[in-house]
C-alpha cells in the first residue's frame, strides 16, 4: 500500500507534563494528526504543530463510554492518507489504556505502528503522593488491577479471594465509584478491614489530593472529602509508610491556579516554574509577537551596523528579532564587532547569549529609567540604535538624547493585541478558577482590563488577585482600573512567582531548587 503513514501510540503520563519520555516529545514534533484522551494534560499539546482532536466519551445506556471502534477507524483512514498520527493516551498504552486493542486493528489492517511506553498512573500516583509500592520491610509485590471492568463481560474476572491473600500492595485503577464493594468484597474475603488504605485524586497534578483511612472506613472519607475522578486506589501497609515521603503535596502553590499573560509561545519558562510550585499555569495571552510586514528599513539599518557606537536591546524579543534578521540577510554577530551593547535585564541579556554576545552594561534594576542612567554619562556623542518593539515607553530614547546622544529607533517586530482571551482562560476567571494573574508589562496590564468583563473584574483583588512586574507597571494597571495585590521587587517573571509566594505566606524559592529542568510543556 503506497503512502501509508504511520501511527504512534504514545503514553502521555499522568498528569504533569514533565513525566512525557524524550520518545514521546519526538513523536510530537513529527505528527501531522494528534488523536488525545481527554486525561491527557493540553500542556502537551504546545508540543506538536499538528492538528489535534479530542476523543471524547459519548452516552451510552451502560454510562459514558468511548466508541473505540470509531476511534480505531479513524487511525487506520489517517493513516492510509499518508499521515503521520499520534495517538496520545493518558498513563501507559498498554496498562488499562486499550492501546493493545488499538494496535491489533492496526496490525489487522496493515498500518504501521510503534508503541511508545509512558509512566502508568500507579506508580506516578503512588510516587507523588509518597507511597512506596514495594519495600523490602513490608511489600515483595504490586497487583494492578481494573476497578472498572468491561460492562458486557458475563461475570468478573477479578478473583477478590485471592487479592484479600495477596502479600504485597493491591492498587485499583478506575474504581472510585465502586470503593464500597471493592472494600466490601476484600474485607468479605478475609482482608483485615483495618488494613492501610488511600485514594489518590488527580495524581501528579496541581489539583492532586490523598485520603488515607483504614479500609473500613476510606469510602465514607471519600465522600465526606468530595475527592473526583480520575483516581486510583491503593490498599496495603505501604499507605502507612508514607511519613515524609509525601514530598510533592508540600509544593508551596499546590492548587493555586496562575494566569501566565505572556505571548503565546513564549511562556515555556513560566508554566515550569508555575509546575515546580506546585501550581496549575492558565494560558491568557493577551498579546501577540509578530514579524514586521516589511524589512526593507531594518535591512538598511544592518547594512550600516559599523556606524554605531551602541546597540541598545530592551527585550527577547528585540534582540532574536534582529540578530535573527542579520543571519537571514548573511551576515553574523562578527558584524556587531567594535560595538558596546547594553541589555534592560538579564532576560534581554540572556538572549544576547544565545548568539554567544555579552552585554557591556546590564542595569541592577530591570527598568528603562535605570538603564538610562547606566548609559546617560557615556552618551555625549554617541550614535545609538535601539531594536524595539512596535510601541512601548519612550524613557529611554528621550533621556538618551538629552545626555546627547544620537539616537535611531529601529522597530524590529511587533506587539498585537488579542482580540479575545483563550476559551479555556475565559471560563476559568468567569467560574473564580484562577487565584492569581501576572502582569508583566504596562501593555499587558492594559489589554488585560481591555478583555476581562465586567462580571470578572468584580472578583479582582478578591477572589482573583493580580501581581505587577514593577512599580510602572503596577501604576498602569492601576490607571486602568485594576487592583494590584502584590508587586515584584526584582522585575522578571521569577519576581512575580517571589511576590506571589510571599503574599500567600511562603518565603520566595529560587526555580534551581524547586526542581531539576524539566522538558518543554
Amino acid at each position: 500500500m503506497a503512502n501509508v503513514g504511520t501511527v504512534f501510540l504514545v503514553g502521555a503520563g499522568p498528569g504533569d507534563p514533565g513525566l512525557l519520555t524524550l520518545r514521546g516529545c519526538e513523536c510530537l514534533a513529527q505528527a501531522d494528526e494528534v488523536l488525545f484522551d481527554g486525561l491527557v494534560n493540553p500542556l502537551l499539546l504546545r508540543l506538536t504543530s499538528a492538528h489535534t482532536t479530542r476523543t471524547c466519551r459519548e452516552s451510552a445506556p451502560e454510562g459514558r463510554r468511548l466508541d473505540q471502534s470509531a476511534i480505531n477507524a479513524r487511525l487506520i483512514e489517517l493513516a492510509r492518507a499518508g499521515k503521520t498520527i499520534v495517538r496520545l493516551k493518558g498513563g501507559d498504552p498498554f496498562i488499562f489504556g486499550r492501546g493493545a486493542e488499538e494496535a491489533e486493528a492496526l496490525s489487522a489492517a496493515g498500518i504501521p505502528y510503534e508503541i511508545v511506553p509512558g509512566v502508568t498512573a500507579a506508580t506516578a500516583a503512588a510516587e507523588y503522593a509518597g507511597f512506596a509500592l514495594t519495600h523490602r520491610e513490608s511489600a515483595s509485590a504490586v497487583a494492578y488491577i481494573t476497578g472498572h471492568e468491561d460492562p458486557q463481560k458475563p461475570q468478573s474476572n477479578l478473583d477478590y479471594a485471592a487479592l484479600a491473600r495477596f502479600p504485597g500492595t493491591l492498587v485499583f485503577y478506575m474504581g472510585l465509584h465502586r470503593l464500597p464493594e471493592i472494600a466490601a468484597a476484600l474485607i468479605r474475603h478475609g482482608m483485615s478491614a483495618r488494613m492501610p488504605a488511600a485514594v489518590i485524586s488527580r495524581a501528579s497534578t496541581p489539583r492532586q489530593r490523598t485520603i488515607a483511612a483504614p479500609l473500613e472506613e476510606l469510602a465514607d472519607r471519600v465522600v465526606e472529602s468530595g475527592l473526583k475522578p480520575p483516581s486510583l486506589i491503593i490498599v496495603g501497609p505501604c499507605v502507612d509508610r508514607r511519613q515524609g515521603l509525601s514530598w510533592y503535596e508540600q509544593k508551596p502553590l499546590l492548587g493555586k491556579r496562575i494566569g501566565i499573560t505572556r505571548p503565546d509561545g513564549q511562556a515555556d519558562p513560566q508554566i515550569a516554574r508555575a509546575l515546580a510550585l506546585g501550581a496549575d499555569p492558565v494560558l491568557m495571552p493577551v498579546i501577540r509577537i509578530e514579524p514586521v510586514t516589511d524589512w526593507t528599513e531594518i535591512d538598511a539599518v544592518i547594512a550600516r551596523l559599523d556606524q554605531f557606537d551602541w546597540i541598545v536591546w530592551t527585550s527577547a524579543n528585540g534582540v532574536r528579532a534582529l540578530l535573527g534578521r542579520l543571519w537571514e540577510t548573511g551576515g553574523d554577530v562578527r558584524r556587531l564587532a567594535g560595538r558596546k551593547i547594553a541589555a534592560i535585564g538579564s532576560a534581554t541579556a540572556e538572549a544576547m547569549a544565545e548568539f554567544h554576545l555579552r552585554a557591556d552594561v546590564v542595569p541592577e534594576e530591570f527598568r528603562a529609567e535605570t538603564l538610562a542612567d547606566a548609559l546617560e554619562r557615556e552618551m555625549h556623542g554617541q550614535r545609538v540604535l535601539w531594536a524595539r518593539a512596535s510601541r512601548g515607553r519612550d524613557v529611554l530614547p528621550q533621556r538618551i538624547a538629552a545626555a546627547g546622544g544620537l539616537v535611531t529607533e529601529l522597530v524590529v517586530y511587533r506587539n498585537e493585541d488579542a482580540q479575545a482571551l483563550p476559551e479555556t482562560a475565559a471560563k476559568a476567571l468567569a467560574e473564580g478558577g484562577v487565584d492569581w494573574v501576572g502582569l508583566s508589562s504596562p501593555s499587558i496590564a492594559r489589554q488585560f482590563a481591555a478583555l476581562v468583563p465586567e462580571s470578572v473584574r468584580r472578583h479582582l483583588g478578591t477572589a482573583i488577585r493580580l501581581a505587577a512586574i514593577s512599580p510602572v507597571t503596577e501604576q498602569a494597571a492601576r490607571q486602568a482600573g485594576l487592583p494590584i495585590s502584590a508587586t515584584a521587587e526584582i522585575y522578571t517573571w521569577d519576581g512575580i512567582f517571589d511576590a506571589i509566594l510571599h503574599a500567600e505566606g511562603h518565603k520566595p524559592t529560587t526555580a534551581c531548587e524547586l526542581s531539576q529542568p524539566r522538558a518543554r510543556a
